[in-house]
């Protein structure tokens, strides 16, 4: 069932600001990773890269949501990385996808 705010329904459709707020705290965390010497230096590289996608305001949202969920689930399965920044990593890609879902929902609506 749609969710009624003031008075107006929305159908799973994402606002602009969730979805900013998204990217902006996927990158914070992102920037903690590489920031962590107890990270291995391959995954701090590639969260930089991730973080980097993601920074990148040439690509629609959606792309560079892409870009670094790709890169971040290439390095989710390293068995050097510490079990804090496997959960840090899975959170980020989870939230991710649920940015992208949100603006594919926004898309189909229109």
């Amino acid at each position: 069932m749609p969710a009624a705010r003031n008075g107006r329904i929305e159908r799973g459709v994402m606002r602009l600001s969730d979805k900013e707020g998204i990217l902006k705290q996927s990158i914070e965390i992102l920037a903690r990773i590489v920031g962590d010497d107890s990270v291995p230096r391959n995954i701090r590289r590639a969260a930089d890269e991730a973080k980097t996608r993601l920074l990148n305001r040439e690509d629609t949202d959606t792309v560079r949501a892409a870009y670094a969920i790709s890169i971040l689930d290439d390095i989710s399965n390293d068995p050097n990385m510490p079990l804090h920044t496997r959960t840090l990593i899975w959170n980020v890609v989870s939230q991710l996808e649920k940015a992208m879902e949100g603006q594919q929902g926004k898309s189909e609506g229109s």
